[in-house]
């Protein structure tokens, strides 16, 4: 699992996940929520990671929050596999102090004009962390209160951490 196009289910289907994947309280409880939810998953190290739809974020984040006890949201960032379609894809950093687990909810979105729902209503953190991807990546975040740049001018041309963005700047 990892880099889009190696070994990484591509399509909607529903991920064939392994028993070890299912043991893990979260994703089962997912599943049994809404079968299929979960397009792929990884466990790497003791590090689960688990891919869901764009479309699903919001409720998958509230359902996580409120019955699964990741009350913390660490962070939020992307990355941009440039030139691989589906090019981009959102990080969620979830943990769950009564569990003390860790939890990485992945989406994967196309490099045309890349979007996805703001969970700002789910944790007021995501605020910032989801300015600076739309800032640095240029990914839309819908229903966001303030989506504007944080770490670059309001007439930077661009955003710095696209893959294709050229190393000397704008010119």
């Amino acid at each position: 699992m990892g880099t889009p196009g190696k070994g990484v289910t591509q399509n909607r289907q529903p991920a064939m996940l392994s028993e070890q994947i299912l043991s893990i309280p979260a994703v089962r409880a997912l599943e049994e929520r809404q079968p299929g939810v979960v397009t792929d998953a990884n466990l790497h190290r003791g590090q689960l990671s688990i891919w869901v739809a764009p479309e699903q974020i919001v409720p998958i984040c509230r359902f996580l929050k409120q019955e699964q006890t990741y009350q913390r949201l660490s962070s939020i960032t992307a990355v941009d596999w440039f030139p691989v379609e589906p090019r981009f894809e959102v990080v969620y950093s979830l943990h769950s102090f009564e569990r003390n687990h860790w939890l990485r909810v992945k989406c994967r979105m196309g490099g045309e004009s890349p979007e996805i729902d703001s969970v700002t209503g789910v944790w007021r953190a995501a605020n910032w962390y989801e300015r600076e991807v739309f800032d640095l990546f240029g990914i839309r975040f819908r229903n966001h209160p303030d989506l504007s740049r944080i770490m670059m001018p309001d007439d930077w041309q661009g955003h710095p951490l696209r893959k294709n963005y050229p190393l000397s700047g704008p010119r």
